[in-house]
């Protein structure tokens, strides 16, 4: 009787405490598998995000030193006021975040046979994100052809986020003093002047806790001397 027994006690199925042993620990491997997926997939964004916060930062302190190597003043205009439609200007302004706004061969021309000057307006400065609370950025605006106002117009693009801090510094050729701030317009400051040496530090905030980014540079400004071809000193 126990022989005729002993096949069917051998193919009996799992029991409920078995099964649900098993369902566990498939469980706890699944948990520990996403665990470990979803831990590389936010290492993997958070490097990116520092890849890209260090690249703006390092684009626009070069893309702003590139563009001050062409800044310009002029001395060319009409005999009669009444016929003026562009002023160049050398204007850095001092506040939590500066600003610096100035006239450059800068311009660049994207469309073939373009009739377009390479002299343009330029400005760096930072505004608040209005959909972001305490995130400011850095933009950058360009007007052309050059205006009668040297501060306001054309096309505003923002080319570094989360900015902690920007600021200027300006080395008088005269006086061999670093200043906090630029005016080629008055005659109260560096009238028809432009400096010797700029000194640009940006500091963007850090990403997932790590300490911000800093980015300094000291750019020589080759054209000191107003533009007066033709004009007779």
């Amino acid at each position: 009787m126990n022989a005729r027994l002993r096949p069917r006690r051998r193919l009996r199925g799992l029991t409920l405490l078995e099964i649900l042993v098993s369902v566990a620990v498939l469980a706890l491997i699944s948990m520990l598998l996403y665990g470990a997926f979803d831990s590389m997939s936010r290492g993997k964004k958070a490097e990116q995000m520092r890849a890209d916060r260090s690249r703006q930062g390092r684009d626009a302190v070069q893309r702003m030193a590139r563009e001050l190597q062409g800044a310009f003043l002029s001395g060319h205009q009409p005999q009669s006021t009444s016929l003026v439609t562009r002023s160049t200007a050398f204007v850095g302004q001092n506040s939590r975040f500066d600003r610096l706004d100035f006239t450059a061969f800068a311009h660049r021309r994207v469309e073939k046979e373009a009739k377009e000057s390479d002299q343009c307006e330029l400005g760096y400065f930072v505004v608040k994100d209005p959909d972001v609370q305490d995130k400011f950025d850095l933009v950058r605006r360009e007007q052309t052809p050059i205006d009668l106002d040297p501060l306001k117009g054309g096309v505003v693009n923002v080319v570094a986020e989360d900015v902690e801090s920007f600021d200027i510094k300006y080395l008088d050729p005269l006086t061999g003093t670093w200043s906090e701030s630029w005016d080629s317009t008055q005659v109260s400051g560096q009238l028809n002047r432009v400096p010797l040496e700029v000194r640009i530090t940006l500091t963007l905030k850090g990403v997932k806790n790590s300490p911000p980014y800093t980015y300094s540079t000291k750019v020589v400004i080759p054209i000191r001397e107003m533009l007066t071809f033709g004009v007779p000193r």
